[in-house]
């Protein structure tokens, strides 16, 4: 049976009339600043206040020498990064490309490994991270590790 204009008119406002209301409060969940209730917060957030470090280590060398193997890492990880993150970690294989300090783009295969550490722990953990950086420049001959950090909310 075919709906007749008015009812489809009818149909048609109703259907904008919820959406123009629905749309912005669908938004406003999405934003962590805003004043949605309390219920909707709490259902979204979960877990303690952490940092995710995420460090990414290249293994082509500029020196000629071969490129760092899975082997190497691994003791790398295991000697140096360890005994510094004992709670866990996570090693991901990458690859990416970066530009160096002489401007040649460089593709190499990659690892990226992410700490995660509760946010009161971010000044002492600092130290540790950095050594983990300089440690591995160093062995392997590297002009970089590269480091981001983000907030995140963990649940174990």
């Amino acid at each position: 049976m075919p709906i007749s204009k008015p009812r489809l008119r009818a149909a048609a406002v109703t259907t904008a009339a919820v959406l123009a209301v629905g749309a912005p409060t669908a938004y406003a969940a999405l934003d962590p600043g805003s004043d949605t209730s309390t219920t909707a917060q709490s259902a979204a957030v979960r877990g303690k206040p952490y940092v995710g470090t995420h460090l990414y280590f290249g293994t082509g060398r500029n020196d000629g020498r071969p490129d760092v193997t899975e082997k190497q890492f691994l003791a790398f990880v295991t000697r140096t990064v360890t005994p510094r993150f004992p709670d866990g970690l996570t090693i991901e294989d990458a690859r990416g490309q970066w530009r160096n300090a002489k401007g040649v783009v460089i593709r190499e295969r990659s690892y990226e490994l992410t700490l995660l550490y509760p946010k009161s722990q971010a000044r002492t953990k600092d130290s540790g991270i950095e050594a983990i950086r300089s440690a591995y420049k160093k062995e392997f001959r590297q002009e970089s590790v590269m480091r981001a950090d983000e907030a995140a909310n963990v649940d174990f």
